[in-house]
């Protein structure tokens, strides 16, 4: 699944669009393809992992799933769910969820959730944390109302650098440490893109997939933790456990 810094790159691409009209739409989306024929794509905007096409009065949202992709001024073989065709190029959707948002998309999000937006807000951040003590860290940090934009890659890699287990219980963890994991949370973002545009990432990963902790040169522990069953690679050693 794309995580949030993915979604920008994807938004930089099709931006060449901003400002053209729509010739054209086809697919096999569940929407009116009709409803945005001759209509101005006034703007693209990201919210984590949502892609967002505005236009105006309503607002096209994309979200790409597990293996959702997209095509510039190009087509795949698989089945098209949505296309969009201007008079400068064709932006294409494959394997994604298309939905309306009607109105303005101002209405639909709160900026501040998500972790790249210049209004992402740490202490609102902190504060929902804090409504669930119970739950599992592993879980919280990929709650897209909390953390939005962030997925299981910047999880684990996340956990391992500030030294947290992600099997940790949130109102255990100490308010300092909290306040690292939350810090840490949007700084490896803004990393994970750098890296992900330089073609880089996967040499930078400290954590996920890995077989060895490089602190300790111990076995790294795999397993699906959370009631999300998601993948966590940890190291039981230098990554604490608060219970």
């Amino acid at each position: 699944m794309p995580e949030g810094p993915s979604i920008i790159i994807a938004k930089e691409a099709a931006d060449i669009f901003s400002g053209h009209t729509v010739i054209s739409a086809d697919g096999n989306a569940k929407i009116d393809m009709s409803r945005l024929e001759g209509k101005k794509l006034e703007e693209i905007k990201t919210w984590g992992k949502h892609l967002l096409l505005c236009f105006d009065g309503f607002t096209i949202r994309i979200h790409f799933l597990m293996f959702g992709t997209y095509r510039i001024n190009e087509r795949k073989e698989s089945l098209l769910r949505l296309g969009l065709l201007f008079k400068t190029g064709e932006l294409n959707f494959y394997t994604a969820a298309v939905k309306v948002l009607e109105g303005n998309v101002n209405d639909h999000y709160d900026w501040g959730g998500d972790v790249m937006n210049d209004d992402w807000n740490a202490k609102k951040a902190k504060a929902k944390i804090k409504e669930v003590p119970d739950k599992l860290v592993c879980d919280e940090l990929l709650e897209q109302d909390i953390f939005s934009g962030v997925g299981n890659i910047i999880k684990n890699e996340v956990l391992y650098r500030v030294r947290v287990h992600p099997n940790s219980a949130v109102g255990k963890i100490p308010p300092k440490k909290m306040n690292e994991i939350i810090e840490e949370a949007r700084n490896y973002s803004f990393e994970f893109l750098k890296w992900k545009k330089q073609g880089v990432l996967k040499k930078h990963w400290l954590a996920y997939t890995k077989k060895t902790c490089l602190r300790c040169d111990l076995p790294f522990i795999k397993e699906y933790t959370g009631v999300k069953k998601r993948r966590s690679f940890f190291c039981n050693n230098c990554q604490k456990l608060y219970v």
